[in-house]
């Protein structure tokens, strides 16, 4: 019998990054980037905005239940979804401009899983110690009493932090102190607590242990920034010019002048994705600019000038090789494409504003009931019906006046009503069915029709609303 040996693994095993400690602008900055991003989480839905009795007085509320979404003084209606994909297309030309001006600033600051990968690092960090400390920990295969106390209380504080980010997000969708006293008496709905279950655990396990591997293998903007990205995009890059050759290198070795770079591997202590910046740039790179910190350092306690890793544009490449400054950063930042981009998202912004400006606060719809289309009355008059909605978008209730123009003879009556008018609660809507009915020998001949226009009067304030419709029927001046 042959020997039999085990193939070889098609797959690498997938080490974890310890990143260093950095202290310098762009960490700094990330931190402040951490506290308001997830104060404002944390934070909104707990903020209380007055919209007077029987509406909900939580500022930022999307009440799905009603199929409306309450933003401070703003509320939108299910069928004004338009401004939600308004606010969604212009993220997304956010997106764009950012990310054609200075690369992957998104990822690096603003992201979610950036966010919260920072926030478990660092109590990863305090819990465990530096990258050293927490090398150690990880080689030793030993799991002794110290190991398993720094392991439970670690993974217990992320536990807190991914039940926070759970519980913040259910509520965005209820009444966020209701909500919480449900959630703690077991009397919330399922929906809540499996929702507070799923992102727990994404939470959990995305910014505990998975980290970088949802930034290069999950998420697909990585693969999708080289189409936002052009030669004069600013991203950080390593100087190979001025750093070449390194202190170990080979060609150093054999005599010639060390570059800048002392091989000292800061640059890639610090990475949060475990890359070389010297290496060019690259995929997985989140353009976080902790190596740029982590390099100012050396260079600054060796005597050399900072920005051997900065922010750079391939365009200023031949300029500084030659020695001649690169291009004013505004030039590379205010380009046609980012010109565009701004256009665009200016342009989408300002008509949401017009939109929301310009909306009534009375919204009527008319809609003829064609089953039958006509009725023809026993004294020969000739009736239609139509199912008229008021919406009324203010705070009290309303007494709305209905009428309607075109030809003279006809006569308009309610249902349900004596009354040419119909009361409509604060903030809601109310479907009226309405007859308007022509005296016999004047109704449009079959096949033809009259127009029609429906006034809607607030009796209280005298705004008016109009739509549009016909009358048909079989009149005896066919």
């Amino acid at each position: 019998m042959s020997d039999q040996t085990t193939p070889p693994s098609l797959y690498a095993a997938r080490e974890p990054i310890f990143p260093r400690r950095v202290s310098g602008p762009f960490r700094n900055f990330k931190w402040i980037v951490l506290i308001v991003t997830l104060g404002i989480y944390y934070v909104v839905p707990w903020i209380r905005w007055d919209r007077g009795p029987d509406l909900p007085n939580q500022a930022v509320l999307l009440d799905l239940a009603n199929r409306r979404f309450y933003f401070f003084w703003i509320d939108i209606w299910s069928h004004e979804f338009y401004f939600v994909a308004g606010l969604l297309i212009m993220a997304g030309l956010g997106l764009f401009l950012f990310t054609s001006a200075l690369g992957r600033v998104w990822c690096g600051y603003a992201c979610p899983q950036t966010v919260w990968t920072d926030l478990f690092i660092l109590v990863e960090r305090w819990i465990e110690g530096d990258r050293n400390a927490r090398l150690r920990l990880h080689r030793q295969e030993k799991m002794d009493a110290r190991k398993l106390r720094l392991r439970l209380t670690k993974w217990t504080v992320w536990l807190f932090i991914a039940v926070a980010t759970g519980g913040a997000w259910v509520f965005y969708f209820a009444d966020a102190p209701t909500l919480l006293v449900d959630l703690f008496t077991g009397q919330a709905a399922a929906v809540a607590y499996i929702t507070v279950a799923i992102l727990t655990a994404t939470t959990f396990v995305f910014g505990g242990f998975a980290r970088e591997q949802i930034c290069i293998y999950a998420c697909p903007w990585p693969r999708i920034q080289g189409a936002m990205m052009d030669e004069d995009t600013l991203t950080v890059a390593y100087r190979p010019w001025r750093g070449e050759p390194r202190k170990h290198s080979e060609e150093v070795k054999a005599g010639e002048p060390m570059g800048d770079c002392i091989d000292c591997m800061a640059c890639v202590n610090v990475c949060p994705v475990g890359i070389d910046i010297r290496d060019g740039q690259q995929m997985e790179c989140i353009t976080c600019a902790l190596c740029i910190d982590a390099c100012d350092d050396v260079m600054a306690k060796i005597g050399k000038p900072r920005g051997l890793i900065d922010y750079l544009a391939l365009s200023d490449e031949k300029l500084e090789r030659a020695g001649n400054p690169p291009r004013p950063v505004w030039k590379h930042i205010f380009r046609p494409r980012t010109l565009i981009y701004t256009a665009l998202w200016g342009g989408v912004g300002v008509a949401l504003l017009v939109a929301l400006f310009i909306r009534a606060d009375i919204e009527v719809t008319v809609a003829p009931v064609r089953n039958p289309t006509f009725v023809t009355m026993s004294d020969g008059s000739i009736r239609n019906t139509y199912d008229i909605r008021l919406r009324n978008k203010n705070n009290e209730e309303r007494l709305f006046r209905i009428a309607v123009q075109g030809d003279p003879a006809v006569r308009i009556q309610l249902e349900g009503t004596p009354y040419g008018s119909v009361s409509v609660g604060a903030d809601a809507s109310h479907l009226q069915r309405v007859y308007v009915i022509a005296p016999p020998n004047s109704a449009p001949a079959e096949g033809d029709h009259t127009d029609l226009r429906f006034w809607i009067e607030d009796l209280t304030n005298g705004d008016r609303a109009y739509k549009d419709s016909n009358f048909t029927g079989k009149g005896t001046n066919q």
